[in-house]
């Protein structure tokens, strides 16, 4: 029996070293988190095929490769491709385009609504999707704001963050711990179980956001070098159709704000060619003629759902089948182009092409004319809006040359309300309980791409990697910790050391054990390695497992001391223009904030006996 200790006694330490090992490789990034998840992997199936003799352990191969068959995986790359289904229809661009309509007349509650909205939307579904399409909105509004990016980009990350504790499906590494708890312990977690205690903690979390923001993020604008350039501009046509959102828009000194990020050099109405500094408001059958770079006409027809859909209602614009992605592209005017020294019109590009030219841009000079009056040369290049069939087909033609690089998809506003519809469906159901989540997470993507809202592309497209072999990789040693006793061991300790001051001190020195680990490595990879360990400690202490398992849960999402804790940090680093340091500074004190309130609140909330 000695020996037998003994034996395990070392397994249980190479384990360790494996592990750790494992943690030091994810932290200092020198490979790629597949790499690493690889490597872990393969040492694990080898250390358990030679050195664990099938008397100590009957974990093999199907055991440690488990976990990228275990529900809780299934559910997160379900709700990843649903999440996508809901970015690629452009769901939520209408909401957003409504709160920044207001944010001339009301700025501060315009930008608070962006923040509720935000929160509100991350309690149930990925949160990346949602900082992403939030980021061009707070840039925007910083600008008509005159302040700085810095001022609210990590506020976004924090603020998403902090949403995702309070739902089952907020974040997956809520969806990682619960399935945690039901394989080892008869209990399971709720839909809403972690609301109750994660709004108390989102609550102080946000408030400490808003009190100490000023103080503790920068006022930072683009280092010296950095500030990018306007872009290439385009000559490029806005025509004002019946049910175009711009109707009525009025100028405020001389500018249209809807187009603040293009310049209007002229409005065509009727045989009257009006100029800058505009003084009426846009009228039905105007024609304005804009200066504006890709990236603001790409902006224009994401933001404005009405509006790329009359320009896929245009006559003689072909229509693509159902399944065909909407695309804008770039091609070159080749040298002995046919089309030298014609009109577009003239050309007949649109008729032989099937695609609409949303620009020219001419690298010698700016053109002041309107955009069906240029007469086209070589090397001008042409902004295209069109279907991928008919983008593809113009490989073959000679008169223009495709630049691959440029194809770009935009928002298929064609099925927004079926994604919507989708999206509201799936949380209904797991939240009434009338399904298991992963069921309705896996339906809902099944939906997603059978009505057309994504392609089988698409879909594989937002099974991130990176996520996936990562869970994988922890499933692998959290079981590998709990075949040779190492969980229960570090649970030992843990409970050895804090037992004698009580539950409530032991579950605060868990949570911070977590915390840290969490900016360390990374919330789900943190979160599986804690996992057996909090049902240890609950063995070992008779705490119910639910509490301790949702103390891992709410510490592990506490990811806000490194741009490396969570993939949302990286995102707001760049257009916040942050600094490794400025995470610590700002994200360290609200961990402490959390910690020390999750303490205070713990006999409140739950039953420690």
């Amino acid at each position: 029996m000695d020996a037998q200790l003994l034996e395990t006694s070392w397994q249980m330490w190479a384990v360790f070293a494996i592990v750790l090992f494992g943690i030091a490789q994810y932290a200092f990034e020198k490979y790629s988190i597949e790499l690493v998840s690889l490597g872990i992997l393969a040492v694990l199936l080898l250390f358990f095929q030679i050195f664990v003799p099938e008397s100590l352990s009957d974990t093999n191969a199907r055991t440690l490769l488990s976990g990228f068959s275990d529900p809780a995986l299934i559910t997160i790359m379900a709700l990843l491709v649903i999440g996508q289904g809901i970015f690629h229809t452009g769901a939520l661009e209408t909401p957003t385009r409504v709160l920044n309509s207001y944010l001339d007349s009301y700025p501060k509650r315009t930008l608070t609504m962006v923040f509720v909205v935000a929160f509100v939307t991350s309690m149930f579904m990925n949160n990346t999707p949602v900082v992403v399409m939030f980021i061009p909105v707070l840039t925007a509004m910083a600008l008509q704001l005159r302040g700085s990016a810095s001022r609210f980009m990590m506020p976004l990350s924090f603020i998403c963050i902090l949403a995702g504790m309070t739902t089952l499906i907020g974040s997956s590494t809520n969806i990682l711990v619960a399935g945690a708890l039901e394989r080892s312990t008869d209990e399971s977690i709720a839909f809403f179980d972690p609301a109750w205690p994660g709004l108390v903690l989102a609550a102080i979390g946000v408030a400490f956001i808003v009190l100490t923001s000023k103080w503790l993020l920068p006022n930072r604008g683009p280092a010296p070098g950095t500030t990018s350039r306007s872009g290439r501009q385009y000559i490029a046509p806005i025509r004002i159709t019946a049910s175009h959102p711009l109707i009525g828009a009025k100028p405020v000194a001389g500018l249209f704000r809807d187009l603040r990020m293009m310049t209007v050099r002229s409005i065509q109405r009727g045989d009257k060619k009006l100029l800058p500094p505009f003084e009426t408001p846009l009228q039905k059958e105007d024609i304005l003629t804009v200066a504006a770079t890709r990236k603001a006409l790409t902006s224009l027809l994401s933001a404005y759902p009405e509006y790329l859909k009359g320009m896929l209602e245009t006559p003689g614009f072909s229509k693509g089948e159902g399944t065909a992605r909407i695309v804008i592209s770039e091609a070159v005017i080749a040298p002995g182009s046919q089309m030298i020294g014609q009109t577009i019109e003239e050309a007949g590009f649109q008729r032989q092409t099937g695609c609409l030219v949303l620009g020219i841009q001419r690298r010698s000079r700016m053109m002041r004319e309107r955009m069906m009056q240029i007469r086209l040369e070589a090397g001008d290049d042409l902004l295209l809006f069109g279907y991928v069939p008919q983008i593809e087909a113009m490989r073959s033609n000679h008169d223009i040359m495709l630049l691959d690089w440029a194809t770009q998809d935009l928002p298929d506003i064609r099925k927004a309300n079926i994604a919507r519809i989708i999206f509201a469906a799936v949380i209904l159901m797991a939240s009434l309980g009338v399904l298991p989540i992963v069921h309705a997470a896996f339906s809902g993507a099944a939906l997603m791409i059978a009505t057309q809202c994504l392609n089988i592309r698409q879909a594989i497209r937002a099974l991130d990697t990176k996520i996936f072999m990562l869970i994988g990789a922890a499933f692998a040693m959290g079981i590998a910790l709990e075949a040779t006793g190492g969980a229960n061991y570090v649970a030992a300790q843990v409970v050895g050391a804090l037992q004698g001051y009580g539950p409530q001190v032991l579950l605060g020195g868990l949570f911070l054990l977590v915390a840290v680990m969490t900016n360390l490595l990374s919330n789900n990879a943190t979160a599986l390695l804690f996992a057996p360990i909090a049902i240890g400690i609950s063995n070992q202490t008779g705490i119910d497992p639910k509490v301790l398992i949702l103390t891992v849960l709410f510490a592990a999402n506490c990811s806000f001391a490194t741009p490396i804790a969570y993939q949302t940090n990286l995102l707001v680093m760049g257009p916040g223009h942050y600094k490794f340091i400025d995470y610590v500074r700002f994200g360290v004190p609200l961990i402490l904030v959390i910690w020390v309130s999750y303490i205070l609140m713990l006999p409140f909330v739950f039953d420690l006996g």
